[in-house]
């Protein structure tokens, strides 16, 4: 309690917004279609953040799980489908996070593609915000409409930009957000769309989903074993990483985090909730937008259980009506963020070769993470590449030391002919005429021109020298 008085403050409120470019769409996407609860999505989701909140210490965001969401939109899944690979991915991720074996995974797993893994994510969040924003009527035009368009997404991108290090002081999230929230509102109540759902307060309650066996097979094998690489490495590993940048003072393991995740999903998803996990870029995001403590999630937590109990599904409806626009720049801003990380790839490392294969194996990683869409190709991909610098400077020498030293030497004799032709200008001009295949004879008049010059201006100089 003294925690949360002492950091009670706007940019703690505004913090606590920075992840909805995450959360809303999917939430909406799938609750709308009846493949998840949105009353239970927001009071598992508000109960999680306030749990993660008190065992973190940190504004550690509680987002859905990416790649389930998508398959099971594609795919039409069943509810009981989703919520049996919600539980498939956090049952294999609490074991690793009990037996510790994540901890090894970390251990032996490179800076340089946890970074890969990072710089990947956030092109994949930049990839997701320009989809966000294009929903939204291009500038003018016939089908330019004032509730969602690219107006408001350059007004956002500005203000962002603009307070981009005021992040404490100037709540951006939360102005954003609330501009969002009136135009919202608007839409909803005077141009509504076809069957819309309007905000209504009451008690809100959720109900036991028991899958059934073909269902929880169909959930894992389709969708779960594509989670579970997404989750160990960005919600886990990469996110551990992360917490240790930006909060050195308080370490975060990662079996920890794993149970974390596991406890999550393996009660929640049986009363419909959507699949969550933690992430490391909602922790940028909360992060960039001024949240320094876990007092930012549990204000978040409170809100998602007050709206998920008393206003629940109903909320639906407003959530649609809310401009893509603001919520792609606000998507776009997390990306960043948690790209940024990736500049420290070679932080403490000062010998060259080194730093430039940690580049190029960080890039690798990053590259086969966003052209496959997939994380564990990714991380397999990064891992090789590192393996193959490993075994080459360990066991086939300096491949290169050869062509360095010759290289060293030519940049030497250049520099030398650079001197030389410094002092004898007249000198040098005939040499690199001889060198390119001319006939030094045809520039004689030229060149003795040059000289005449010399030897007239060398009075004049001496003249100078002895006044």
């Amino acid at each position: 309690m003294r925690s949360f008085k002492s950091n009670l403050r706007l940019g703690e409120f505004s913090g606590s917004l920075g992840d909805l470019g995450t959360l809303l769409p999917i939430m909406l996407s799938l609750s709308l279609t009846g493949q998840v609860d949105l009353t239970a999505s927001l009071i598992f989701g508000g109960l999680w953040n306030i749990l993660t909140g008190l065992t973190f210490r940190m504004p550690m965001c509680v987002q859905p799980m990416k790649s389930i969401a998508a398959i099971a939109l594609t795919n039409h899944m069943s509810i009981g489908s989703v919520m049996s690979a919600g539980m498939g991915v956090s049952a294999v991720v609490m074991v690793l996070g009990l037996t510790r074996t994540i901890h090894y995974v970390q251990k032996y797993t490179p800076m340089s593609v946890i970074r890969g893994i990072q710089l990947g994510t956030a092109i994949s969040f930049g990839t997701k915000a320009a989809d966000l924003v294009k929903q939204a009527k291009s500038f003018g035009g016939e089908s330019w409409t004032w509730d969602n368009n690219y107006e408001w997404a350059v007004f956002a991108f500005i203000i962002v930009f603009i307070f981009y290090y005021r992040s404490k002081r100037i709540p951006t999230a939360m102005i954003l957000f609330t501009i969002g929230l009136i135009i919202a509102f608007i839409k909803l109540y005077t141009n509504p769309p076809p069957e819309a759902v309007y905000p209504k307060i009451g008690v809100y309650t959720v109900r036991v989903t028991v899958p059934t066996w073909e269902e929880f097979k169909h959930g894992f094998v389709s969708a779960s074993l594509g989670q579970i690489p997404l989750t160990s490495l960005n919600s886990v590993i990469a996110l551990a990483a992360l917490a240790k940048d930006l909060f050195p003072e308080r370490p975060t393991g990662t079996p920890t985090i794993a149970v974390s995740v596991g406890m999550m999903n393996l009660v929640g998803c049986f009363f419909g909730s959507i699949p969550f996990c933690h992430g490391s870029g909602g922790l940028a995001a909360q992060y960039r937008f001024g949240a320094r403590t876990e007092v930012s999630i549990i204000i978040l937590g409170l809100l998602k259980i007050f709206f998920g109990l008393f206003f629940g599904s109903s909320l639906s409806g407003l959530i649609a009506s809310y401009p893509s626009a603001i919520l792609g720049v606000m998507l776009f801003v997390s990306g960043i963020e948690l790209g940024a990380v990736a500049r420290t790839v070679n932080d403490g490392i000062y010998d060259d070769r080194k730093r430039h294969a940690n580049f190029i194996v960080m890039i690798t990683t990053a590259s086969m993470l966003v052209g496959f869409k997939n994380d564990g190709i990714g991380f397999l991909g990064g891992l090789v590449a590192a393996v193959c610098f490993y075994i080459g400077s360990k066991y086939m020498g300096r491949m290169d030391d050869e062509d360095i030293q010759t290289l060293t030497e030519a940049q030497g004799q250049g520099q030398g002919q650079e001197q030389g032709q410094e002092q004898h200008p007249i000198g040098g001009q005939l040499q690199q005429q001889q060198q390119q295949g001319e006939d030094p004879s045809t520039s004689k008049a030229s060149v003795s021109g040059k000289a005449k010059d010399a030897a007239q201006e060398e009075p004049q100089v001496n003249k100078t020298i002895n006044v």
